[in-house]
């Protein structure tokens, strides 16, 4: 196997077997047996590897979340449930939590998320605010990411429980895109209305399942679903 290739295999599994953190280099270098300078002339750091794996998580995304919303409804429900099931995912599973949020911060991974978010902002929300640009929504993405990251890093208790911690995101940035209070209070009755445990435990089992797949590394050893 290539050494790229090698490494990816090994970190990818590394990451969703014991987390993003407590992955070390020395360990990733040992298992895919390189040096350090080989890692770094491919990698340069352990961010590197995970822009890699963000976008292979975040390509296909919006698909299942138009998939789960329905071809026929409005396209402010497909990122309503979307972002609904990017937010349970990190109550599932502590690993794919330190993935997240992970991801949302280092910089070359957020670059990539801001950057393809904004592409579908854009063409969900343009309609409502036809004098912005595709930069605006570029620029207004780093705003509702960072919300976004926030209540990912959060995790859920009696008080703030998932039912409200949605609700409390939908309603900030559906507002921040100038969708109609009714409008808004529709998407988010529709999430509220549907099962987004189950069917964010269904794409995490497909997530994981792909990601064995692209990355070729067996699933032995990671718990599907890891409930908390």
């Amino acid at each position: 196997m290539p050494t790229k290739k090698r490494i990816l295999t090994v970190c990818v599994k590394l990451f969703l077997e014991k987390g993003y953190k407590q992955t070390t280099l020395a360990e990733i270098n040992e298992k895919a047996g390189v040096s350090y300078s080989q890692f770094q002339n491919i990698f340069r750091a352990k961010d590197g590897v995970l822009t890699e794996l963000v976008e292979f998580m975040f390509e296909n995304q919006f698909a299942m979340a138009r998939s789960a919303a329905g071809a026929k409804l409005p396209p402010i429900y497909v990122y309503a449930v979307e972002t609904a099931i990017q937010m349970t995912l990190t109550e599932l599973n502590e690993n794919l939590r330190e993935i997240y949020i992970e991801a949302y911060t280092q910089k070359e991974a957020s670059e990539f998320i801001f950057r393809e978010t904004a592409k579908e902002l854009y063409q969900i929300f343009g309609p409502y605010q036809p004098e912005l640009t595709a930069r605006d929504f570029y620029d207004m993405e780093i705003g509702s990411a960072s919300i976004m990251r926030g209540y990912m890093a959060h995790p859920c208790d009696e008080e703030l429980t998932l039912e409200k911690k949605l609700r409390l995101f939908l309603t900030m940035s559906l507002r921040a895109y100038n969708v109609p209070k009714e409008e808004t209070e529709q998407a988010i009755r529709f999430v509220e209305g549907l099962d987004i445990r189950t069917i964010s435990e269904q794409v995490m089992q497909a997530l994981f399942r792909a990601l064995a797949m692209r990355f070729e590394f067996s699933l032995a050893g990671i718990t599907l679903p890891a409930q908390k």
